[in-house]
């Protein structure tokens, strides 16, 4: 027969467990973010560069 530490000790890990995850999921959430963040901005630098090398091609063509 289960002892009455039993129905403090369970929910307690649960609890804690929980607690873990929504620590841990919202770190990598926000890592996320981040990557994309930055992602963008070298794709944005990118653009501006092909951008400026275009640019330049037309500008010795003509």
């Amino acid at each position: 027969m289960p002892t009455s530490g039993h129905f403090i000790f369970i929910p307690a890990i649960f609890l804690i467990g929980a607690l873990f995850g929504y620590v841990m999921a919202n770190r990598a959430s926000a890592d996320r973010a981040a990557m994309e963040a930055r992602r963008e901005e070298l794709r944005k630098e990118a653009r501006e560069e092909r951008a400026a090398r275009k640019a330049k091609r037309a500008a010795e063509s003509e």
